[in-house]
């Protein structure tokens, strides 16, 4: 094996530390920008997002718009339009007239342009940041021993899956949807099937093992604390929420206030497409009418909190709260789905700069409306994880564009790309 280069000692603008969608767009478009020398570092060996929930015919929830380039850029090498037309797809895309990319298409499209990129650096895990006062530096060292000078850092590490505390000490067998696809056969072998939580997630899996219920002959079970199967707001006044204007509005907002909206907008962008709803029912309908007087082996349940869970002679109990009437009831089950989403988690390595890095009332990173989250103001940027500071534009794909123009502008104290900033037809704030 060629040894690695050691890494340069003159320091760099900046270090991406995580490779997900959002730092990868930063690469592409600082990528042309010979002002700009940075590097960016990911554990893992080549790019991957949600390998395991590359379901069949399964797609974004955003157009193909929204891709890591194009609406910073629309001229850019690195956009989804010249990926289909360097693989020979273009026309075929066109023709189809569906502008919503599949999942495993939109994954393709990332490692084509993760491949084109020479600033990413895939292999390579970072154990420690520390600043340097005197050099008014950050220094990232890897787990390989090398060490990265920098003026600025921008944090991707992304979220990670959330296992909810009933369920934190069931041991590797609990299937996160994160691991769906890698253990679907395994599951398909059991004898009854409970999905917990809900989401796009957790429908697609649902859908999928009820279209296969009859070949397997398993008992299936989906159960949400949610008062119903919500779908995601998809209107386009309600869009507009995923613009500069509503970034400016919502980051104005009082923290509390900005903490209770958050829990409120959570079908914003985290309810599941109503074509998949609605495909449940008339699947659902369809395997009614199939098994004649025989009711199909599955269960809906909204309203009903995992308070417990325990794994014992091959099979779950779980303990739920039907929140509405307050009564307690358990569901046994040999396999269990559990589809409760990510959550952000502070990457162990910032810890020796803690003290430079900004946290709000509630002990997460108060994220400021240039998107830094250090002291001043300019040299640690966060992406994603700022649904309490930025709200739903925090997760969008389609933001993405937008936030790394905005983070372009700050690492070189001009505006590189436009950065829009007013596009909303409505008024949030009176």
């Amino acid at each position: 094996m060629t040894a690695r280069p050691e890494a340069p000692t003159a320091p760099y603008d900046f270090v991406g530390i995580g490779l997900g969608p959002f730092n990868l767009g930063l690469a592409c478009l600082t990528e042309p920008i010979a002002e700009l020398n940075g590097v960016f570092l990911d554990s893992k060996p080549d790019f991957e997002w949600h390998a395991g929930m590359f379901l069949d015919g399964a797609h974004l929830q955003t157009p193909f718009m929204s891709d890591l380039v194009t609406l910073a850029d629309p001229t850019s090498p690195y956009s989804f339009l010249n990926y289909l037309k360097e693989k020979g797809r273009l026309y075929p895309f066109y023709i189809r007239e569906n502008f919503y990319p599949l999942r495993v298409e939109y994954d393709d499209y990332c490692r084509w342009a993760a491949g084109k990129l020479g600033s990413v650096r895939f292999g390579t895990t970072v154990t420690e940041v520390r600043y340097e006062d005197e050099d008014e530096l950050y220094v990232v060292r890897t787990a390989a021993g090398e060490t990265f000078r920098a003026r600025h850092l921008v944090l991707g590490t992304g979220t990670v899956p959330f296992v909810p505390e009933a369920c934190r000490d069931l041991g590797d067998d609990v299937v996160h949807t994160a691991r769906y696809l890698h253990r679907k056969a395994d599951l398909q072998a059991r004898k009854s099937l409970t999905i917990v939580g809900s989401g796009q997630s957790a429908a697609e899996i649902y859908y999928e093992l009820l279209s296969e219920i009859d070949v397997h002959g398993y008992e299936l079970n989906w159960v949400t604390r949610s008062p119903r199967f919500f779908p995601l707001e998809y209107t386009k006044l309600t869009l507009e929420m995923t613009s500069p204007d509503y970034v400016d509005y919502f980051r104005a907002l009082p923290e509390e206030t900005r903490y209770r909206l958050e829990k409120q907008q959570k079908g914003l962008f985290k309810g599941i497409n109503s074509e998949l709803i609605d495909s449940i029912f008339d699947l659902l309908y369809q395997k009614d009418v199939e098994s004649g007087d025989r009711p199909v082996p599955t269960r809906l349940l909204t309203n009903s909190t995992l308070n417990e869970a325990r794994h014992e002679d091959g099979a779950y109990t779980l303990g739920f709260h039907q929140d509405e009437q307050g009564k307690d009831f358990e569901i046994r089950s040999e396999g269990l789905v559990l589809a409760t989403g990510y959550h952000y988690r502070p990457p162990a390595f910032l810890e020796p700069v803690r003290e430079r890095l900004n946290f709000d009332g509630h002990g997460r990173f108060d994220v400021a409306r240039n998107y830094a989250i250090d002291v001043t103001g300019r040299g640690v940027f966060l992406q994603n994880a700022g649904v309490h500071t930025h709200s739903v534009t925090s997760p969008d794909l389609g933001m993405g564009a937008y936030r790394n123009a905005y983070i372009i502008r700050e690492l070189l104290g001009t505006e590189y790309y436009p950065v829009e900033k007013t596009i909303a037809f409505q008024e949030f704030a009176v």
